[in-house]
């Protein structure tokens, strides 16, 4: 299984991006989220998506960011909105293959994901 991101790039504070995670070659989409790691941070949650439709994001990106998935495509996205240099970070893109159950669970942590895309930077400048 390979997950491939892309969409990262340089804005400015209040600027928007769209990620993208191309998971064609997985066999379906069960549970999937959004991490990013700043230089000298660990790894953050950002957002999660279930199989169910559930979804879930912590409140330093919640009203920002929105997770959604194509199952058609077998594409994840990451819409941010109103970007902050704070969001600086490479994103990672994570699937597993189970059901994660976030509604009654909470977020997932990085450990419940075992395929992991390489990454694609967001930098935001102020």
């Amino acid at each position: 299984v390979q997950l491939v991101e892309s969409g990262g790039g340089s804005v400015q504070a209040g600027g928007s991006l769209r990620l993208s995670c191309d998971a064609s070659t997985m066999p379906y989409i069960i549970c999937m989220g959004w991490f990013r790691q700043a230089p000298g941070k660990g790894r953050e949650g950002v957002a999660y998506i279930d199989s169910d439709g559930t979804t879930n994001y912590p409140d330093s990106v919640k009203g920002r960011f929105t997770i959604s998935q194509d199952n058609a495509k077998r594409t994840l996205y990451l819409q941010m909105n109103d970007l902050k240099p704070e969001d600086t970070a490479m994103y990672y893109c994570a699937a597993s293959l189970q059901f994660c159950g976030i509604q009654t669970l909470g977020p997932p942590g990085a450990g419940t994901f075992d395929h992991w895309g390489q990454g694609t930077q967001v930098t935001v400048s102020s």
